[in-house]
């Protein structure tokens, strides 16, 4: 199993940006994929786990999946500064949290 995320960055207040969940060593279309992050001096805390998005980010970031292509995006819109942190993805399989590298989102102008 296999989780790798892309697509942080430095991006400006109020923007919309797109991060990327590439994964491979399962059967994608079987399993829910999470997204966390993880912001400096804070705990790890759920992004989104569709129906379920945090209630910070709740109608301004949005889980989509790929199966074609075994990936899962967070696209997050109207971003604040208090959403920089580093983003995870993960998917839990027969009771077994995988977890991928982690990619840094910073907010700021």
């Amino acid at each position: 199993v296999q989780l790798v995320t892309s697509g942080g960055g430095l991006v400006q207040p109020g923007e919309s940006h797109r991060l990327t969940c590439s994964t491979s060593g399962f059967v994608f279309n079987s399993y829910s994929i999470k997204w966390f992050r993880q912001g400096p001096g804070k705990e790890r805390e759920l992004v989104a786990s569709p129906p379920t998005y945090g209630d910070t980010v709740k109608g301004r970031f949005f889980l989509v999946r790929d199966a074609a292509k075994n990936t899962a995006f967070l696209e997050m819109n109207n971003l604040k500064a208090e959403d920089t942190a580093t983003y995870f993805c993960s998917v839990t399989i027969k009771g077994v949290e995988h977890w991928s590298q982690g990619t840094q989102v910073t907010v700021s102008s």
